[in-house]
């Protein structure tokens, strides 16, 4: 079996992964559509696909097998919604939704239909989550009882030019985005180790102070006024993971976007911008070489042209060491990848699923574990830190 994945945004993700799936084995065909006819058109030439579409339900029309949704982040949750009901098989980024409803629908749907869902969340493949989930299933971590995962984006570093690339003239409305509901990076990262989920959250919101019209209630599309927030989550073996979402901080989120640290009762890991260490009550490992995910691929200049010089590190990773090359398709070999590994994985993983009839490791159960965390984490910040309970669809089938 083969299929054919139609590309929904022709944006800054999209060149990566049409590359990947043009090479993939399994995929006959890549397809495209954009609301903007000439980024279109100018992408399709570039990159050599075919079949394009004027918009996304001319695609849902078609005869295409999947898609794979590449557009802004609060479109996501009603775009698989669509897709699943047109009896196509879906790749959203994250976050999944930022409806709680909406996510319990494509839940619905991916049990209704037998029809594949996978959220690309990146965090399940960084070498960070790599590393600790292969030291939890050895024991040496002991119990595993506090977790932080935090995803500390400047809005200074690239922020600002990427929301004006994708929201046009109104850009400050969307920039202004509640960091809590983007939380699947952050999150992402923890429970993707532990294999556990949030069942309460008590989350304190960071009023802005900046004054440039975003994250300005009066400007913004959501009536979101915070800019850093920082929440506390109880998990349902009893533990404890604290997540911050910050996007005005004094750090090098060009070097690194997402800090993992795992505290248990004989060990323990913790990451900083350009250190990682793992440590033991006997002492300290430096492992910071080990988390290098050095650029390699083919990723063209177009490619980049329309990223911030502050975003390019990203999208210009490689495999770490941790990473097991091995269960890739050889013709991935040479070609792009990004944000710390993860490309690579990423766009193979959905190929398998659909094709072998497997569940995702991100798929619609666990991206709703990955993002209703932080749904009600925002919920929790603007009723002044009020501890909300988190509901939860339970495990994927088997």
């Amino acid at each position: 079996m083969s299929i054919s994945i139609g590309v929904v945004g022709a944006g800054q993700f999209a060149p990566s992964f049409l590359r990947l799936w043009t090479a993939h084995p399994d995929v006959t065909e890549v397809r495209l559509t954009d609301v903007l006819p000439d980024r279109l058109a100018e992408m399709a030439e570039r990159l050599g696909v075919k079949v394009t579409y004027s918009s996304f339900e001319d695609m849902l029309a078609s005869d295409v097998d999947a898609v794979a949704i590449f557009t802004q982040r609060w479109l996501h949750g009603e775009m698989a919604i669509q897709a699943l009901q047109a009896g196509k098989h879906v790749y959203s980024t994250v976050p999944m939704a930022i409806e709680a409803d909406q996510i319990a629908r494509i839940i619905e749907l991916v049990k209704e239909t037998g029809l594949t869902y996978m959220m690309g969340e990146t965090s399940f493949y960084y070498p960070s989550s790599v590393y600790c989930r292969e030291k939890l299933d050895k024991g040496e971590f002991g119990r595993v009882f506090y977790c932080e995962g935090d995803y500390v984006h400047d809005m200074d570093l690239g922020f600002y030019a990427a929301y004006q690339y994708s929201g046009g003239e109104e850009w400050k409305k969307t920039a202004s985005f509640p960091p809590m509901l983007y939380p699947t990076h952050a999150v992402g990262n923890v429970l993707s180790v532990t294999g556990q989920h949030a069942t309460h959250v008590s989350c304190i919101g960071v009023q802005d102070d900046r004054g440039d019209g975003v994250f300005d209630k009066d400007v913004s599309q959501f009536g979101n006024d915070f800019s850093n927030a920082t929440a506390l989550f109880k998990l349902a073996d009893g533990g404890v993971m604290r997540t911050n979402e910050m996007r005005r901080v004094g750090y090098p989120s060009h070097i690194r976007e997402s800090r993992l640290r795992v505290f248990g009762t004989e060990g323990s890991f913790e990451q900083l911008a350009t250190t990682t260490v793992w440590q033991t009550k006997e002492g300290v490992e430096d492992i910071s070489q080990l988390m290098e995910t050095k650029p390699s691929g083919d990723l063209e200049d177009e490619d980049l042209a329309n990223v911030d010089p502050a975003l390019r590190d990203a999208f210009l990773s490689g495999l770490s060491p941790v990473h097991d090359r091995d269960r890739l398709p050889k013709e991935f070999a040479g070609l792009h990848n990004g944000h710390e590994g993860s490309h690579h994985f990423l766009a193979d993983d959905f190929v398998r699923a659909v094709v072998d009839k497997a569940v995702p490791p991100v798929n619609a159960w666990v991206a709703a574990r990955y993002t209703l965390p932080g749904i009600f984490a925002h919920k929790s910040a603007q009723q002044g830190g009020v501890q909300l309970e988190i509901p939860d669809h339970g495990d994927a089938p088997a």
